[in-house]
């Protein structure tokens, strides 16, 4: 049984699925005011942030788990296999690191205070590409947008 640590973050990588699958394609390129990151290299970044941490911590869970374009990230189908590829690297990091200790190698914390500092920058950017979505004319509906809420 996992962890309830591990499962949370399982959740947090299944909401987050549901809500790149709502993202119309076109929207990828889209950016607030024509300015900083797009949608798609955003949600890139993301993936990108995990494989820094993964680095350092556990290299060998980066066994089949790659970068992405991220300047150039307008393929739907690249995100829902990169970043469920590399939650799953993660919730595996999250899974070896609670069983020796809760330490995560390279963060300075307990495997916790890694789960939620990750939710937290990713909540942080879902937040962004919503606003960004909203003012380049692709709000998501409502049912997406709270769905991200629904860690029942």
């Amino acid at each position: 049984m996992n962890d309830p640590i591990v499962t949370a973050w399982q959740t947090h990588g299944r909401l987050q699925t549901d809500y790149i699958k709502a993202i119309p394609t076109e929207a990828l390129t889209a950016k607030l005011n024509g300015k900083g990151r797009s949608v798609g290299a955003i949600l890139a970044h993301l993936h990108h942030n995990r494989l820094a941490w993964l680095e350092p911590a556990a290299p060998d869970l980066m066994a089949g788990v790659a970068k992405v374009d991220k300047e150039g990230m307008v393929d739907t189908a690249v995100l829902l296999t990169a970043l469920p590829t590399s939650a799953d690297a993660i919730a595996a990091l999250l899974t070896r690191s609670l069983a020796a200790g809760g330490k995560v190698k390279g963060f300075g914390g307990q495997a916790a205070s890694f789960f939620g500092y990750l939710v937290a920058h990713e909540s942080y950017h879902h937040g962004e590409i919503g606003l960004i979505l909203g003012h380049a004319g692709f709000a998501l509906d409502n049912k997406t947008a709270y769905g991200l809420w629904n860690w029942k």
